[in-house]
């Protein structure tokens, strides 16, 4: 199958959905449904694309939009609770007074990404303040995603120099406690049988449970770690394969239930992101080809190639549609699913380069370290 050509940056659609705080949920079609206002969860990932694309466009060509997000989240901890909310309307009010899980996990990993940014010292240093100030709750996580999140981000954090001793020591010890809870997650399951997963069901961003124990097992020099995560990889880069070798996810509408009927649709760019970034971990620690191919069958899936030979991504606006439905893709085209093939983007681009030029493969997790200063 020949490689398809990497896209330039659009920012457009990125642009278009930002509002005064941050960026919308939702939208109809293209434009922004401000009913539904904005959320942490999305806020987190779009800091993230800012860092991605500083990396290619410089820093002064983010730094309004990022330090916008810097302050949503900032405004989005609750200093008493030492959690973050999550969903707020477009009036600025919040609607809840603790977010899910999730979306602490999330604005860790975006946080602990922000702290090595180069460019703005002020900004690395709100970043990590507002980082630290979420390390206890982070440690308490109990959800195996918003685990998976936290510990990636507490594994970015420790590759900078810039943490003072406490708050590296501190990150270790929460960095430790997520690995010890993943690991007794997985503790009793069979890697080896039909159906290697702690839960009954699969259903949404599967392969950040395999990533995170990777990196995990990396950083702890644990190989039971490093083993169990790589054949989770495995297990779903091989359920999640087409005969034809196109990406073909569990779809939300349905998930699959063991021992039940795996859902088709609806698909969702969560999964083939999560999986280029969870198969890129796995190249990175093993050098194995096959990660590469899947990276590849991950990115094609937002071009096309997938079980409708549509493409999901809309590349002249930067933009990408929420899904893949039995009738055709879904016509709105949402925060998460655009943030979803800009991060994929900016993967597939790095890794490119880096196989092509024939370079020292870097073990951390690209989007959430791309500006990171000091390297292992």
């Amino acid at each position: 199958m020949a490689e398809l050509p990497v896209c330039a940056i659009n920012r457009c659609h990125l642009e278009a959905l930002t509002g005064p705080l941050g960026i919308w949920q939702h939208a109809s079609a293209a434009a922004p449904n401000t009913e539904f206002g904005y959320c942490t969860d999305d806020v987190a990932r779009a800091l993230i694309v800012d860092l991605l694309h500083a990396r290619e466009l410089g820093w002064p060509a983010v730094a309004a939009s990022a330090s916008r997000s810097l302050g949503f989240l900032r405004e989005a901890f609750d200093l008493d609770t030492r959690h973050f909310r999550n969903f707020r309307a477009g009036d600025g009010s919040w609607n809840e007074e603790t977010g899910s899980e999730d979306s602490q996990g999330r604005a860790v990993w975006a946080l602990a990404s922000a702290i090595g940014a180069a460019g703005d010292a002020q900004f690395a240093g709100d970043a990590r303040r507002l980082f630290a100030a979420a390390l206890p709750v982070a440690g308490g996580l109990r959800a195996l995603r918003a685990s998976s999140s936290a510990l990636i981000g507490c594994d970015v954090a420790l590759d900078t120099h810039l943490l003072d001793p406490t708050l590296r020591a501190d990150t270790v010890a929460t960095f430790e406690g997520l690995a010890m809870t993943l690991s007794n997650a997985f503790s009793g399951v069979d890697v080896h049988s039909d159906w290697p997963w702690p839960e009954p069901v699969l259903t949404y961003e599967n392969a950040l449970l395999p990533h995170a124990l990777l990196t995990a097992g990396r950083r702890l020099d644990d190989d039971g770690l490093r083993q169990t995560g790589r054949w989770v990889l495995e297990w779903l880069m091989r359920v999640h394969m087409a005969p034809n070798g196109t990406f073909s996810p569990v779809g939300s509408n349905g998930w699959w239930r063991r021992g039940g009927a795996r859902s088709r649709f609806d698909q969702q760019p969560i999964e083939a992101t999560a999986m280029l970034l969870g198969c890129e971990t796995a190249f990175r620690e093993f050098g194995d080809e096959r990660y590469l191919a899947a990276i590849e069958a991950a990115y094609g899936w937002f071009l096309g190639r997938n079980d409708l030979g549509l493409a999901v991504a809309v590349v002249e606006r930067g933009a990408c549609h929420d899904g893949l439905t039995p009738c055709g893709v879904n016509l709105n085209q949402g925060a998460e699913s655009t943030l979803m093939w800009l991060i994929t983007l900016e993967h597939v681009r790095r890794i490119r380069r880096e196989t092509a030029a024939g370079s020292p493969v870097d073990a951390r997790p690209l989007s959430m370290s791309v500006l990171v200063e000091s390297r292992r």
